[in-house]
């Protein structure tokens, strides 16, 4: 198995499919585990592309670490939720 980390930073511009299909996309070719990012307004975003995952690819993968925190860009602090998914098998 691939040892790989690749992180995903939730926009406002893509959907919540395409992120999902992205991420699957990844996997696929030997991505082991993705970081799924989203800041501030796209906190539940972020929520809503795990639990699309977990539907769709169900015990294939798990939540390894759930963190929160903030972080300052351009004077602001935003905060972010990040979720880490590796792959099941």
């Amino acid at each position: 198995m691939m040892d790989k980390t690749a992180q995903i930073v939730v926009s406002s511009t893509k959907s919540v499919e395409d992120h999902v299909l992205e991420i699957i996309t990844m996997m696929n070719q030997g991505t082991s585990e993705i970081e799924i990012k989203g800041y501030g307004r796209e906190i539940n975003k972020t929520v809503d592309i795990y639990n699309q995952l977990k539907d769709k690819l169900g015990e294939g993968i798990k939540l390894s670490e759930t963190s929160i925190g903030s972080e300052v860009k351009d004077k602001k602090r935003i905060s972010y939720l990040l979720l880490r998914i590796t792959k099941a098998y």
